[in-house]
C-alpha cells in the first residue's frame, strides 16, 4: 500500500500535469508554489474569454469557492463544463460552506456537476452534505470523525471521493475508507493549507484518473508528511511555509514510507 501511494507521488513528478485552478486570490501564490514543488504545472485563469480553452489543455481542474463572486462563479461553470466534456478530473473545495445562503446556493449548483473529489474540513463537508450547520469562517467547528457519515452521504449523492481534513484526515468513497494521522497543528496557523491540499489532490487525480480514491489518499499523505517535516524545522508559521515547500520538493520514498501514518478501514484499496 505504501508503495502504491508513493507511485502516485512519483507519477506527478514524472508527468508534470497542467492543473487549472479557479481558486481564491488569498492563496493563489501558495497553491501555485506547492504545485510546482511537487512537479506539477499550475495555471490560474478565470477570464470568461479563455477559461474553457485553458481547461481544454489541462489534465485536471480545481475549483475553490473561497472568494466567491458572480463573475468567478460563471468562470467555474464554464470550466467545469469543459472538464466534463473532456472527462478529466475536477476537484471541488467548498471553502466556508454553510457560512452564507449565497455560498450554499452556489455549492448546490456545483455539486450537481459530479465532481471527482470534494475536499474540505468537517464543518464544510457536513454543510455541503446538508448534514450539519454553521462554520466559523473557514475553520472547522466539528471534528473530522463527526463528518464521516455526512461524507458517505455526499459521496453517494455525487459519486465523488470525499476527503475530510483534520488532525486525522478521512477519505471515503463507496466501500473504501482510509485515515491519515500525519500533519502538525502549526499548519492551521498558515492560511490556505487546505486549499493547497485540494490543489495537490487535483494533480494526483490527474496522473491517476482511474483511481481518484488512491490518488487523494496519496496527496493528503504527502501534504501531512511535508507539514510534519516543515514543523520540525520551523520557528513559526512564516518559516513553516518555506520549509513546507522544500519538503514537498525534496521528500524521498524512504522518508515518505517511514513517516506515513495510514489506517485502512477496509480492504477496498
Amino acid at each position: 500500500m505504501k508503495e502504491q501511494l508513493w507511485n502516485n507521488v512519483r507519477a506527478v513528478k514524472e508527468n508534470s500535469p497542467l492543473i487549472h485552478n479557479i481558486t481564491n486570490y488569498v492563496v493563489m501564490n501558495n497553491t501555485a508554489n506547492a504545485l510546482l514543488a511537487v512537479g506539477a504545472s499550475p495555471v490560474m485563469a478565470h477570464g470568461h474569454s479563455e477559461v474553457s480553452d485553458m481547461t481544454g489543455i489541462a489534465a485536471a481542474l480545481v475549483v475553490n469557492i473561497g472568494t466567491l463572486e458572480d463573475y468567478w462563479v460563471e468562470s467555474m461553470h464554464l470550466a467545469i463544463r469543459k472538464a466534463l466534456e473532456r472527462n478529466i478530473p475536477w476537484v471541488l473545495d467548498p471553502v466556508g460552506a454553510g457560512a452564507t445562503p449565497y455560498r450554499n446556493k452556489i455549492l448546490k449548483e456545483l455539486i450537481r456537476n459530479k465532481p471527482t473529489l470534494i475536499r474540505g474540513n468537517a464543518s464544510e463537508i457536513m454543510a455541503t452534505a446538508n448534514a450539519g450547520t454553521g462554520t466559523k469562517g473557514v475553520d472547522s467547528t466539528n471534528k473530522s470523525e463527526e463528518a464521516i457519515e455526512a461524507a458517505r452521504e455526499l459521496s453517494n449523492l455525487t459519486g465523488a471521493v470525499v476527503c475530510i481534513s483534520g488532525p486525522t484526515d478521512h477519505i471515503v468513497y463507496k466501500e473504501n475508507h482510509t485515515g491519515l494521522s500525519n500533519g502538525h497543528k502549526l499548519m492551521a496557523r498558515v492560511t490556505g493549507m487546505g486549499c493547497t491540499a485540494s490543489a495537490l489532490a487535483g494533480a494526483f487525480c490527474a496522473v491517476n484518473p482511474a483511481n481518484p480514491f488512491v490518488a487523494t489518499t496519496a496527496a493528503m499523505a504527502l501534504t501531512g508528511i511535508a507539514g510534519q517535516i516543515a514543523a520540525e524545522k520551523a520557528a513559526g508559521p512564516g518559516s513553516l511555509q518555506l520549509h513546507f515547500l522544500d519538503a514537498l520538493y525534496n521528500i524521498t520514498e524512504k522518508e515518505f514510507q517511514l513517516r506515513l501514518k495510514l489506517k485502512n478501514y477496509n480492504e477496498g484499496l
